[in-house]
């Protein structure tokens, strides 16, 4: 049965399909949420390479505020590291000599690196340096710290983390990846992008760009490939990219307002194709690799200029197949690839020739390690000439230390490695650099000298023709910590925490410190609860004298409550009794409710007060009256205390032993109780005495029973 109703999709763009009005995207809803994450799979990813201009020329240009026509090459010792770009109009490179060189270009300014002097606290120009090599080292601090400037100023010119993702790659080059921004200024620019897509299925493939050209500005624009034509419309891969191309135009416009400095950029799909698209074009011009025209640009280039395939790699793939042309190696089967370089290798080439790869541009762009070097020409042949190298090395390594945040405690590395050369022989030492120290230029030069010291033992040491230093295993200083400080209150909040005078009558205070007393501990559990400390009131003595004459005393039950046997203290001394006399209450010690000793010549406020109406439970061991709340507590002391006597050692070599007797008798309260380790006198059967009192735990052999 047909409803009289007409149709409605269920998506809100079907309609607009189904009139015919855009064709759709080759991409799908799927591979724009992966551009939001910066996937390295998407498709639509925007990868970006900036790399400045003659970097190390161009910061001596700046630093002298030289015009930017004139030719300048940055020179060490005998030889150039560096040449700006109207100079290498001249024909200059970095291969030919400072001598042919200003025969090339006669007003050539040649500027020598910074270096290290002995006695130097830090790095200077100096101009004479070309011609002391033997007493000075060479330093690049001042190009490092413009690099730092520069990275700065890109991370400001870009939107905060998470849309900011930048990687230095070295002092002159960062990678960035665009994904991220590029995905908001999409959904902002094309509204239609934002909803959900059709029936709910993020494989649907998006509506067309409305787009049906693009301008690209100023920037050089690689052919399409062969099979590819500028009449087709745009995609999104285009779009993106082409926003990408103006964030990057934007950066490099502040790096040049702001720092004066300028640099190339290559925007494409991945950071092969970008680092390859930044040197196309220099200098100060970005080039966009599109997806449509990665082939045609590869085609021009030998695969060992391609990152990672030069070196050892590209020398074997060379000898291999007898080619170093991207365009005839991509003649050759991937079959043929695997078995001549194995499976990985072969796959990983037959990849990065057709322009795929996926390697992830990686934010972290803090430092691993420092290293600080110097080759002797001629070598150097005693301890004191390394040694005064070794003050330079650890002052330039310091330096160093300090712009990485070492003195706030930011990052600090956790080893140190002194490398020695001593003609072919290479020999290297290794030590911790002490967590507990601040590091400053004084540890790290007397560090270096112990392990200079090592190397020396170990062996011949001269003549060094190599000496270097460097720290490593950086980590991340720790945070949230507060000095003694931080834990002190001040001022008003100090006034507050004063005690109040109801505070004041409530505590007992010394008469000379005016400081609080202290209170004495109450040990509420278990057998210990019947031990407590002598009566100190034979003198007052401070906190950390006398303590040794306050030895615990083991409290035993008697007969009645007024008497007491002798007692032995822990250390194995007897106490004996005031008199021979039965005690009476006021002047035996009793236990009180809060288990503290309570002395004879204590004020009868602290004799507890036994009245007829309180309930008492007389002991069927040891016959003491005490109130029917303690029962239990006093049926748990003789338990324990028989697991005392059961349990205590014998001594070495006895052939019988016998259990001390318990603390209270088993008949009347005519004997005195036994107490624990307590000596034994003389005894009376057979007129046999026994010899010196038994050590604590020990107790004596009973013969001729």
């Amino acid at each position: 049965m047909s409803s009289s109703q007409p149709f409605l999709p269920s998506s809100p763009l079907s309609q607009f399909y189904s009139s015919g009005g855009l064709r759709k995207s080759r991409f799908t809803y799927k591979h724009l949420s992966q551009l939001s994450l910066s996937s390295t799979t998407c498709p639509l990813r925007v990868i970006a390479h900036v790399d400045l201009d003659a970097f190390y020329a161009q910061c001596e240009m700046v630093r002298l505020n030289v015009p930017e026509d004139q030719p300048l090459a940055v020179q060490q010792w005998q030889g150039l590291i560096a040449i700006n770009y109207p100079a290498r109009k001249f024909g200059m490179n970095r291969h030919i000599t400072i001598t042919e060189a200003k025969k090339l270009c006669p007003n050539l300014i040649m500027q020598h690196v910074a270096t290290w002097k002995e006695g130097d606290e830090k790095w200077a120009y100096h101009k004479d340096a070309f011609a002391q090599i033997a007493t000075h080292k060479v330093s690049l601090d001042p190009y490092r710290l413009e690099s730092r400037r520069i990275l700065a100023c890109i991370k400001e010119t870009l939107p905060a983390p998470p849309l900011q993702k930048v990687e230095k790659a070295s002092v002159d080059e960062v990678f960035l990846d665009l994904s991220a921004q590029i995905h908001s200024i999409l959904l902002e620019q094309y509204p239609e992008l934002s909803g959900p897509p059709p029936y709910d299925d993020p494989t649907e493939n998006l509506p067309r760009p409305p787009t049906t050209a693009l301008d690209w500005n100023t920037d050089a624009l690689v052919d399409l490939d062969n099979t590819e034509t500028e009449d087709d419309d745009p995609d999104w891969d285009d779009i993106a990219i082409q926003i990408g191309s103006e964030i990057v135009r934007g950066v490099r416009a502040a790096i040049r307002e702001r720092l004066k400095y300028t640099c190339s950029a290559g925007i494409a799909h991945n950071k092969m194709i970008a680092k390859l698209g930044s040197a196309h074009k220099k200098p100060n011009q970005q080039t966009i690799v599109r997806n449509r025209a990665i082939q045609q640009f590869l085609a021009g280039f030998k695969f060992t200029k391609i990152r990672n395939l030069g070196g050892k790699l590209g020398d074997q793939v060379v000898s291999t197949f007898g080619t170093d042309q991207v365009t005839e190696l991509l003649q050759v089967p991937i079959e043929q690839l695997k078995f001549k370089l194995g499976d990985d290798t072969g796959s990983w080439v037959y990849q990065i020739i057709r322009g795929e790869e996926y390697s992830e541009v990686n934010a972290r762009t803090q430092i691993k390690s420092m290293l600080s070097a110097k080759s002797f020409r001629p070598s150097i042949n005693t301890f004191e000439q390394a040694v005064r190298w070794l003050r330079i090395f650890a002052a330039d390594i310091f330096s160093r230390l300090v712009e990485e945040g070492v003195l706030e405690n930011k990052r600090r590395p956790k080893t140190m490695n002194l490398h020695h050369r001593q003609g072919g022989q290479m020999r290297s030492r290794q030590a911790p650099i002490p967590s507990g120290r601040s590091i400053d230029e004084a540890l790290l030069f007397e560090i270096s000298k112990t392990l200079l010291g090592q190397v020396i033992v170990d062996g011949r040491a001269w003549p060094c023709a190599n000496l270097s230093l460097s720290v490593g295993g950086f980590e991340d200083g720790a945070t949230g910590n507060r000095g003694i400080g931080g834990f002190l209150v001040k001022g008003d909040e100090a006034k507050a925490m004063r005690p109040t005078p109801r505070d004041v009558d409530n505590q007992d205070y010394t008469l000379e410190s005016g400081r609080p007393g202290k209170r004495q501990k109450v040990d509420e559990g278990g057998i210990q609860k019947f031990f407590a400390k002598r009566d100190s009131s034979r003198g007052e003595h401070d906190d950390d004298f006398g303590a040794d004459d306050e030895a615990p005393v083991l409290l035993h039950h008697s007969s009645s409550l007024g008497d007491l046997g002798t007692s032995t203290t822990m250390e194995g001394q007897e106490t004996q009794p005031q008199n021979d006399e039965k005690h009476e209450l006021g002047k035996a010690f009793a236990v009180q409710e809060n288990d503290e000793m309570v002395s004879p010549n204590a004020p009868p406020s602290n004799i507890p007060s036994h009245q007829p109406s309180i309930e008492t439970y007389l002991c069927p061991k040891c016959n003491t009256p005490l109130p029917t709340a303690r029962k239990a507590e006093h049926e748990d002391w003789h338990f324990a205390k028989d697991l005392q006597d059961v349990d205590r050692p014998t001594t070495a070599g006895s052939s019988s032993t016998k259990p001390s007797s318990s603390a209270a008798p088993n008949g009347g309260g005519s004997k005195k109780p036994a107490t624990v380790g307590a000596k034994r006198g003389p005894k009376k059967p057979g007129g046999v005495t026994e010899g010196k009192g038994v050590e604590k735990g020990q107790k004596r052999l009973v013969f001729g029973r």
